[in-house]
This record gives C-alpha cells, structure tokens and sequence, in this order.
C-alpha cells in the first residue's frame, strides 16, 4: 500500500515536472522545491508526536503519510538530481546524509510493524526499564536453586555446571543480535546446556536442573524484550541527528541556489 500510494502521486508528480520541462526547459529547481516540502513534511512527523495530546489524527495515519513521503522523497530526489550517486563534495555531502536518513526510516518503519508482534509472542510484559531488576531477581533465584541442589543431594555437579555455563547466561541479558535477526540461536543454547549435563545427574539432580531450565527459559523471554525495546527506542537517536543535519544542508542549498539565482 505504500509503494502504491507513492507511485502514484509521483508518476504525478513526473507528469508536472515533464510539462516543466517542455515549457520552460528545465524543471531541476521546481523538483528541488517538492523535494524540500516532502522533507519538511517528514520532519513534522517528530513534531507530531510530541504533540500527542493534540487533535491531530491517529498515530498510525501519520506513520503511514510517513512512510509514503519517505518513498515519494526517494524518488525525487533521484528525479531532481538525474542520477543516484552526485558529482561534486557538497552534493556527495547532502546525497550521504539523505541516504542515512532513509535507510534509517525504513530500518524504523520495519521494526515498528514488526517487533511488537514478537515482543507479545513472548507471552510476557516487561517494561524496560525495569528489566535489570527481572534479570537480577532470576539470577538470585537460579543461585539460591544451584546451592539447594548441592545442599540437599551432596553433589556439586550441577553447581559445576551452572558455573562454568549458566552463570554467564545470568548475569546479563545475552544473544542481543540473534534476537534483533530473529535467530532462535539462544533457546538452541538453552537447550543444549540441558542436554549437555543431564546425562551425569541422577533423578533428584533432574528435577533442579528443570526448575533452572524454566528459569533460563523465562530470562531468554525477557532477553528478547530488552533486544527488541532496546532498537526500538534507540533507532531515533541515529535518525533524528541525520534528519537534521540533512535539513540543515538542504536549507543551506536552497540559499545558495536562490541566491546564485538573483
């Protein structure tokens, strides 16, 4: 649906800029003037949401006018520059920049439709920031289990093991790309630890390690939330500092155009 509703303005938009041309024989400023008002635009979309207690539409309407004006902002401005790579530093400069901002757009268009659906697939709710206090309260249990298992069936193999595999895997969310990619490379690993060292325990053994798989189990699901929460409120703090100093360029452009003009 995006894709479409951006084709279609800009084939209008490429309709208007083809009579241009005819008429005038250059139609460059007239797609440098779309090309800031559809960045101008996009900009507002930040403005937007700091203005969240305002009557101005939903919040899924602007991100999809958003996402359509970064598509439709693409495709003109490979229209207004006639290629995809620039010649000259200062049009290498602002086609860098606009590049970054794009791809950052895209990266954040996808995880916003995408992560929240994986983040209730967990079956959890954690906010983020209280996530260190979630891990730090399964790490002191996952211990307290170990030293009970020891305590109780005066084998220390379990202890061992938790040591040399498990206390890692505790002490702090882990597998933080494999989750962003979507890999199920962590409960692979859980999985794993299990069956590595349950063929030496006994049946009492057996029943400890359960209980610390369940709880390495429910610590990887909070795992994916810091992951997935943790992109999600981190992707703006690359978009937002190139949207600016793209804008801050562009303005600069249309100055020196204009007064190159006169």
């Amino acid at each position: 649906m995006v894709w479409l509703a951006a084709g279609i303005i800009f084939d209008l938009l490429l309709v208007e800029s083809n009579s241009v041309q005819i008429l005038l024989g250059n139609s460059g400023e007239l797609t440098g003037y779309w090309l800031f008002g559809i960045m101008v635009f996009l900009a507002l979309f930040n403005l937007r949401k700091k203005l969240s207690m305002l009557p101005l539409g939903n919040a899924s309407t602007w991100l999809l006018l958003h996402a359509v004006g970064g598509v439709l902002a693409l495709a003109t401005y490979w229209l207004h520059t006639q290629s995809v790579w620039p010649n000259g530093i200062y049009e290498r400069a602002l086609a860098v920049l606009f590049y970054l901002t794009v791809l950052s757009g895209i990266a954040g268009y996808i995880v916003q439709r995408v992560y929240p659906s994986k983040l209730t697939q967990t079956g959890v709710e954690v906010i983020y920031d209280r996530i260190p206090g979630h891990i730090a309260e399964l790490r002191a249990s996952a211990e307290a289990l170990v030293l009970k298992c020891c305590d109780e069936t005066r084998v220390d193999t379990l202890g061992q093991h938790y040591l040399d595999t498990m206390e890692w895997f505790f002490r702090r969310p882990r597998f933080g790309f494999s989750h962003v990619a979507g890999s199920q490379r962590s409960r692979q690993w859980i999985r794993q630890q299990d069956a590595n060292v349950r063929r030496y325990l006994n049946d009492e053994e057996r029943t400890y390690l359960d209980e610390l798989t369940n709880l390495a189990t429910r610590k990887n699901r909070i795992d994916v939330h810091y992951a997935l929460q943790s992109v999600l409120k981190r992707w703006l703090i690359f978009h937002i500092p190139v949207t600016v100093a793209l804008m801050t360029l562009s303005v600069w452009h249309l100055m020196v155009v204009n007064v190159y003009a006169l």
